[in-house]
């Protein structure tokens, strides 16, 4: 027996999503760096957010048995892996304030757990 997603859940996950993204945009956006580095936190962003809905779609479909290849499902797992690489290399090296560095990190956590969280409840209501 399947149950039914709840509205709750549904709303809490586009909120995180929401929450995590504008956070960190809007972060990105009043920072004082130069263009390129802005552009290196919204690909890593950007990349991340693609590379988690990639592997929850990956890992869903192995659990119903759709045929998904070693390679692929080992590719989300390292683009998953890399992108938050990336970002903690990007802190790492950044000239902020360790509160400015933490506000990254944690908003990037939530709009990635955000995005999967949304791809398995999308995923969940095509099946009803």
């Amino acid at each position: 027996m399947q149950q039914k997603t709840s509205q709750a859940f549904i709303a809490a996950s586009w909120i995180a999503l929401g929450a995590g993204m504008i956070g960190y945009l809007v972060g990105l956006y009043r920072a004082e760096m130069v263009l390129n580095e802005k552009g290196y936190y919204f690909t890593v962003l950007m990349f991340g957010l693609f590379s988690v809905v990639s592997l929850q779609k990956a890992v869903r479909d192995r659990l119903e048995n759709i045929k998904v290849t070693d390679l692929y499902y080992g590719i989300c797992w390292f683009a998953t892996i890399l992108s938050i690489v990336l970002l903690v290399i990007g802190l790492w090296n950044a000239t902020l304030l360790p509160s400015e560095k933490g506000f990254y990190a944690f908003s990037f956590l939530l709009a990635l757990f955000g995005a999967i969280a949304v791809q398995k409840n999308t995923r969940d209501n095509m099946d009803n």
